[in-house]
C-alpha cells in the first residue's frame, strides 16, 4: 500500500481500524523544534468521537504515545514515531461484510486488489480511523508553522442544504479561525439523516495565512498539486477547488483576474479568486480551498449488494457504530494535512 507522502518531510501512516495500534512516522522534521504535547493532545481531541449527534459511539481516547524523535520534548533529527492504541474494537460487527461488501465503501475493490485478504473490520487500512495518526503529524507541523507566522484554519460551510459564510479571502487573519463548529441548521440536517438511519455529507473550507510569495514550482510540483495529492488521502474526500473554484468557468477574464496594488509597501491583490496560488506558486495572498466530503457509506438502511461467495444479488444492513456525518471530525484532519504540505514546501 502507498501510505506515504511528502518530498522533503516524509509522512508514513500505518495500522488498521481494529489492529492493536495505529501510528505514524515522520522523517525530515526540522531539528530543535519544541513540541508542546498538551497542545498536541488538545488538537487530537478535536478529531475524537464526541457526544455529538453526528459521532460514532466507539470510545477511543486517542492518547498519543511518542516512541522516538524527541529529546526533552524537542525534535532531535531522528525520525519521529508515535502510536495510538485501539481500545474499543468490535470486529464481530463486520463478519457479514467480508462476503457482502458495503456500497460506497472500498470493500469490493479492495477484495479484488488484495485477493480477499484485506481487513474489512472497521474498514481496515481504508478507515477514517487512520486520520488520527495524520493528526499527530499535522499537529507537530502546525506548532512549527505557527512559530514562522503561518496559521491554518478550517470550518464547515455546508452540511446537506444548510450553508455558512465563506472566509474573507482577502482580509483574513488567524482570528477569523475561531467560531462554532456547526450551526443549528447544520445540526438539524444531521439529526434528520441520523433519525432515518442514514448519513449526510458536506463541504469544508480551509485557509492558510502567512505563507510568503514564491513558494512552489510548475508544472507538477505546484502548491495545488502537493495539496491535492495529500488531501485526497483523507477518506471521503470527493472534490477539491481552490479560490473561486468552479465558478471561474462562468466568469470572464476581467472578472476572474485579481488586480494588484501596492499596499503598505507590499504587492497585494485586491481580490483572491486565485486562492493565493498562481502557476502553482504562492502569491502571498491567503491560500483558500474547499473540500467536498461524501456521506458515510456505513448506514443502517437496507442496501443492495452481492454475495461474493455465492455470486448472486444480496441485501445488507450495516451493523456497528458509525458517524452519521463525518464532516465535523474531518475539520482538524484537513488542517493537519494542509500543515504538513506547507511545512514540506518550506523545507
Amino acid at each position: 500500500m502507498s501510505s506515504e507522502f511528502g518530498k522533503n518531510i516524509k509522512v508514513s501512516v500505518f495500522g488498521q481500524s481494529h489492529s492493536k495500534a495505529i501510528g505514524v512516522v515522520v522523517d525530515g522534521l526540522p531539528v530543535g523544534e519544541k513540541i508542546d504535547m498538551v497542545k498536541l493532545q488538545a488538537f487530537m481531541n478535536r478529531r475524537k468521537p464526541s457526544d455529538g449527534i453526528y459521532s460514532t459511539k466507539r470510545n477511543e481516547p486517542d492518547q498519543v504515545e511518542v516512541l522516538s524523535g524527541l529529546v526533552a520534548g524537542v525534535t532531535c533529527g531522528a525520525p519521529f514515531a508515535a502510536i495510538i492504541e485501539n481500545k474499543d474494537q468490535r470486529s464481530q460487527d463486520y463478519k457479514e461484510i467480508k462476503d457482502v461488501p458495503r456500497p460506497g465503501h472500498s470493500d469490493y475493490p479492495a477484495c479484488v486488489k488484495y485477493k480477499g485478504f484485506n481487513d474489512v473490520a472497521g474498514g481496515g487500512h481504508f478507515s477514517g480511523r487512520l486520520t488520527a495518526p495524520l493528526c499527530i503529524a499535522g499537529g507537530l507541523a502546525l506548532q512549527i508553522l505557527e512559530r514562522k507566522g503561518i496559521s491554518i484554519g478550517a470550518h464547515i460551510v455546508k452540511i446537506g442544504k444548510a450553508e455558512a459564510s465563506l472566509y474573507d479571502a482577502v482580509n483574513l487573519t488567524a482570528d477569523n479561525f475561531d467560531g462554532p463548529l456547526l450551526t443549528e441548521e447544520m445540526e438539524a440536517e444531521i439529526m434528520a439523516a441520523a433519525e432515518d438511519n442514514d448519513s449526510i455529507g458536506g463541504v469544508i473550507e480551509c485557509a492558510i495565512t502567512g505563507m510568503p510569495a514564491g513558494i512552489g514550482d510548475p508544472m507538477f510540483d505546484g502548491v495545488e498539486n502537493v495539496l491535492a495529492k495529500a488531501l485526497f488521502g483523507i477518506p471521503a474526500v470527493k472534490g477539491l477547488e481552490f479560490g473561486a473554484g468552479f465558478k471561474v468557468a462562468s466568469m470572464r477574464g476581467s472578472e476572474n483576474n485579481d488586480p494588484y496594488r501596492v499596499i503598505d509597501g507590499q504587492v497585494k491583490a485586491v481580490n483572491n479568486n486565485a486562492g493565493g496560488i498562481l502557476g502553482g506558486i504562492t502569491s502571498g495572498m491567503p491560500i483558500i480551498f474547499r473540500l467536498a466530503i461524501k456521506p458515510t457509506p456505513s448506514i443502517g438502511k437496507e442496501q443492495e449488494s452481492v454475495s461474493l461467495s455465492e455470486m448472486k444479488d444480496a441485501t445488507l444492513e450495516v451493523k456497528g457504530r458509525h458517524d452519521s456525518c463525518i464532516v465535523p471530525r474531518a475539520v482538524p484532519v484537513v488542517e493537519a494535512v494542509a500543515a504538513l504540505c506547507m511545512l514540506d514546501l518550506l523545507a
